[in-house]
């Protein structure tokens, strides 16, 4: 039970001396929470109070069933802004619409984490490298940026999820602006800069908001065409079915799923840095699939649109000291609360300020630093960052999350089938052998002899490459070759295909008179000698532990380590 219930992990060990610690990072958070999460439904294109929705009853069911403690979860800018491309995308004849299919998403997206974790496929977040990520957040993040832009000017803009698309539209209405907006906005940003650097450990979000409301309330603002929130509708929630229908699953399914794998990658992306820092593991990625899930599914029934783990929070949640999951439930306490007694309090609230925390809260998700350290370094994944980024920025920010993950798998099928094959010798006086080419004056190279390493599985995809670069440097030796030893401690598996040509290959360099011998191959490697047959072509008795060993047989058939080849001979046949 406490497996599926991971809360009872905590819960009868829960200690007096937590409550205070508890307490002050769920209050914390939730100071946090509310103005982010009506802003980030901003962004999604609902009403600001869906923001706060989609902060109870998601925040309730993680708390239980999560296994991270720094975790913090509600809505975030980038899955909103997912929400917010995908629903755009579609003809959609009135808010009220609107807000059902975004209800209904998240819904659906938390079916397919649930059913991801129940099948424990956590694994397939794997998919989405991180070069793949960095690439997508960093164009997210710009057209978070400017999607909030209409909301620090002022003035209404027409929406677009392709960057150079609002860029023009930005342009075009600039001459509207409403400079009262425009100075709210501002001071807003420079505030949390200020904030940022000089006193980090003061809820900046907070004072700016008070700032904003006491500034438009007693100056009038709004007389002067200022946007604010106004009436936030009073009251927790009310309970009522998404609406379930089969052309909307048909329409929005790609976006769901899209939200599910993001979103859970954000969430155990969080949960394992913070347990790196801490030094103590207690995340456990199906279940936390399982948690997220639960929570969206269950959250859609109470008007939640889409949540899962925001890094800024938790990264506030951790240092403010908390010690178990129910952080959480005093946060949503503090919305609850709001949400109760307290939405008066935004209704002058400059939209102005909204933009200004999304701007200055999203920009960090461009990892410039990164996309430069991987073109000094790994030019081909800089590739795939680049054509990432500029998809997502141009085209569109779906297709750009596909076109990522296809350009990574792409990149991952030429790796594996061209991988590294090396001739390598033996390093003068030592027991070493490594490649010539990068020991090329240390290196013992022998006209009758021909040792090979290769760096990779004997797929069907590579199976061509490898023959050809055997049979390239039987024909450099020439006439003077008498042995072939192939180096296999880096062959973890060979398929059917690879089998195949490989005893082929070995009928061939028989037939020319020259011993073929295998060392170093694992033990799985050596269980598919043994069954598919290659060792029937090559005999037990050319298969060796090191090469050196194979080395010491081609000199003198005598020199054989009884150990040795009762090492290399293991298989799970027993043969």
């Amino acid at each position: 039970m406490q497996k599926f219930l991971p809360f009872l992990n905590w819960l009868p060990n829960y200690k007096k001396s937590d409550f205070a610690n508890d307490l002050v990072a769920g209050l914390t958070v939730g100071i946090i929470l509310i103005p982010q999460g009506m802003a980030y439904a901003m962004i999604a294109g609902l009403p600001p109070v869906y923001g706060l929705y989609a902060s109870i009853v998601p925040v309730l069911i993680y708390t239980f069933l999560g296994t991270s403690k720094n975790v913090a979860v509600g809505p975030v800018a980038m899955d909103s802004l997912l929400v917010a491309a995908g629903l755009g995308a579609l003809t959609i004849s009135s808010v009220e619409n609107y807000i059902a299919l975004a209800i209904f998403l998240g819904f659906l997206a938390g079916a397919f984490q649930l059913l991801l974790g129940l099948f424990r496929m956590g694994y397939l977040v794997n998919f989405l490298s991180k070069p793949v990520l960095s690439g997508f957040t960093s164009a997210a993040a710009l057209i978070i940026i400017f999607s909030q832009i209409k909301h620090l000017i002022g003035v209404d803009i027409e929406r677009s999820n392709r960057f150079h698309e609002m860029v023009m539209n930005v342009f075009a209405k600039m001459g509207e602006t409403n400079l009262y907006d425009f100075l709210i906005g501002a001071v807003g940003i420079l505030l949390l800069l200020a904030f940022k650097k000089w006193a980090q450990k003061i809820p900046s979000i907070l004072i700016v908001v008070i700032v904003g409301i006491l500034a438009v309330n007693f100056l009038k603002l709004d007389d002067y065409g200022v946007k604010i929130l106004g009436e936030i509708p009073k009251g927790l929630p009310s309970f009522s079915v998404p609406d379930f229908n089969w052309k909307n699953t048909l329409e929005i399914w790609p976006i769901a799923l899209t939200l599910a794998f993001v979103g859970y990658l954000e969430a155990i992306s969080i949960g394992k840095a913070f347990e790196e820092k801490e030094a103590k593991a207690t995340i456990d990625a199906n279940q936390e699939l399982v948690a997220l899930g639960t929570a969206n599914m269950i959250g859609s029934f109470f008007q939640s649109y889409w949540a899962t783990a925001s890094f800024s929070r938790s990264a506030i949640n951790n240092e403010a000291g908390v010690r178990t999951n129910l952080s959480g439930l005093f946060s949503l306490l503090l919305v609850v609360l709001t949400l109760l007694f307290l939405t008066p309090l935004f209704y002058h609230l400059p939209k102005a300020i909204l933009a200004s925390i999304i701007m200055v809260s999203v920009v960090k998700l461009i990892d410039i630093k990164y996309a430069l350290k991987l073109l000094k370094s790994n030019r081909d994944e800089y590739l795939v960052l680049v054509l990432t980024f500029l998809i997502t920025l141009f085209v569109g920010i779906p297709q750009g999350i596909l076109a990522g993950v296809l350009f990574a798998l792409l990149l991952m099928v030429y790796r594996t089938s061209n991988p590294h094959f090396a001739v390598i010798g033996n390093v003068k006086d030592t027991e070493y052998y490594k490649n010539v080419k990068r020991f090329a004056d240390e290196v013992e190279i022998r006209e009758d002899l021909l040792i090979v390493r290769f760096d990779a599985q004997i797929y069907f995809g590579n199976l061509a490459y490898f023959r050809n670069q055997m049979q390239e440097q039987i024909s450099l030796k020439g006439e003077n070759l008498k042995g072939i030893i192939l180096n296999a401690e880096a062959i973890n598996y060979i398929d059917s295909s690879g089998a195949k040509m490989l005893t082929k290959l070995i009928e061939e360099v028989h037939e020319k008179d020259i011993q073929f011998y295998i060392a170093g191959a694992i033990g799985p490697t050596r269980d598919i000698i043994f069954e598919s047959g290659i060792i029937e072509e090559l005999r037990k008795e050319f298969l060796f532990v090191k090469t050196k060993e194979a080395v010491a047989y081609f000199d003198d058939p005598n020199m054989v380590s009884i150990m040795g080849s009762k090492v290399a001979y293991q298989n799970k046949l027993k043969r």
